[in-house]
């Protein structure tokens, strides 16, 4: 396996998983909260579902992706609460910085995990173990005490993240190299991160049903399950080998929204789109990115889902993107005449910096081109100045949770620039 360089260095990295990390900072927040099953859901209605649930609240059964109707019935007293994605991000903040005082994080995962390569003096259970103290406490005493943490040590990323699904709320696992193979054996395939039912599937079709069995297979027998290397780079990580990361470049920014029941009909909706558009292109200037492909994406109430893509000269500035809006939207609107939609997304790709934009694929910018984007920058600094609001094209809509369009993602922290933007 090529650039793969596997070693073992002992206890060499800690993980942290923050414990039901949205329903914790609204108890953070709440006190009134704590000690009961909280929900966090996008909008108020029965008919979406939880996208966070307290501890209190998964002792009935509850977890994200529970709709919230069927959560009512199962737990009676169960308390819903908007969604906030502003505050998790500030606390995200608050505890990285606080992690920060005892360790190097190495990698941001998501909003409520992360990584740390251990200094060399710390690869050893008693000052890994001393590390992983001080982080839990100094969570407590600094950011607050409704905030719990689950913490894995091992010799890789991968195995530390494992260790913080064994035990939790609040719990601490080591897995050294010289016991690692009968506490995974005591562990099911699907506890590994990768391993969904899918994957499942495909590795009792090659006779794989158990942790152990895996073990014993190699290298290139899990490359050849998985068809590519990722199966090979799967394998050296549960044998607690450290294999370096595999980068990837931002392919895509965009935003999506589930349209509040009053904002559904294709006029408000269309609204929505407009403004989604407008977030995403100051993001992207922001960031500094030119995209030359926009989508749309709709779904309508009780009815089929649809999307478009066209192309653009490579573009950062928002009345591109808005006139793009316009031409799918139109095509949108005559393919399937809709009366409700329930949800939108738009997506702008191809991205390239400045100087990663060839001459054969830029077109010499217009006196006009030239002006919008003079135009949106200007209207960036305004708003930066004075306040979100202080300069808008077109009807900013008012939506129940706020913060249109910006939301946590998998594995992406918005910056708590795009909350006021």
């Amino acid at each position: 396996m090529q650039n793969l360089s596997p070693e073992h260095n002992g206890l060499k990295w800690l993980f942290l998983d923050l414990n039901s990390y949205f329903a914790s900072v609204e108890q953070q927040d709440n006190p009134a909260l704590r000690g009961k099953a909280v929900a966090v859901v996008p909008m108020e209605t029965d008919y979406t579902c939880a996208i966070a649930a307290s501890y209190e609240a998964k002792l009935y059964g509850i977890k994200t992706g529970t709709m919230i109707g069927e959560a009512k019935r199962m737990c009676p007293p169960l308390i819903c609460v908007l969604a906030r994605h502003d505050a998790y991000v500030k606390y995200h903040h608050l505890i990285v910085d606080e992690v920060a005082k005892y360790t190097p994080i190495n990698k941001i995962w998501s909003v409520d995990e992360l990584s740390s390569r251990l200094p060399p003096d710390k690869r050893n259970r008693a000052d890994a173990a001393a590390v992983a103290t001080r982080i839990r406490e100094g969570i407590w005493k600094n950011v607050g005490s409704a905030i719990n943490c689950s913490i894995g040590i091992a010799p890789n990323s991968f195995l530390a993240k494992v260790a913080t699904d064994m035990k939790k709320p609040n719990g601490f696992i080591v897995l050294e190299p010289d016991t690692l193979r009968d506490a995974l054996f005591a562990l099911r395939l699907t506890d590994f991160p990768g391993i969904n039912t899918n994957m499942e599937t495909r590795l009792k079709r090659a006779g794989i049903r158990t942790v152990e069995q895996f073990w014993n297979i190699s290298p290139k027998h899990a490359r050849q399950i998985w068809g590519n290397v990722s199966g090979e780079r799967f394998w050296y990580n549960v044998h607690g080998y450290d294999i370096p990361d595999i980068e990837t470049n931002r392919s895509m920014i965009g935003h999506s929204r589930i349209l509040d029941p009053e904002h559904r009909k294709p006029e408000h909706a269309r609204q929505i789109a407009r403004r989604l558009v407008t977030k995403a292109a100051t993001r992207m200037r922001r960031e500094g990115f030119f995209a030359s492909k926009f989508s749309l994406y709709v779904r309508v109430v009780d009815g089929p889902k649809w999307g478009i893509e066209m192309s653009v000269p490579p573009s950062q500035d928002s009345f591109t993107f808005l006139n793009a809006l316009d031409d799918l939207w139109a095509t949108m609107i005559e393919a399937l005449r809709p009366h409700r939609l329930k949800k939108l997304s738009i997506t702008m790709t191809g991205l390239a910096r400045h100087e990663e934009i060839t001459d054969d694929l830029f077109i010499r910018p217009t006196k006009q081109s030239k002006r919008n984007e003079t135009l949106s920058v200007i209207m960036d600094d305004i708003n930066k100045k004075y306040g979100v609001e202080a300069i808008r094209l077109g009807v900013t809509p008012k939506t129940r949770a706020g913060h249109l369009g910006t939301k946590i993602a998998f594995s992406r922290v918005p910056d708590l620039a795009e909350f006021s933007e």
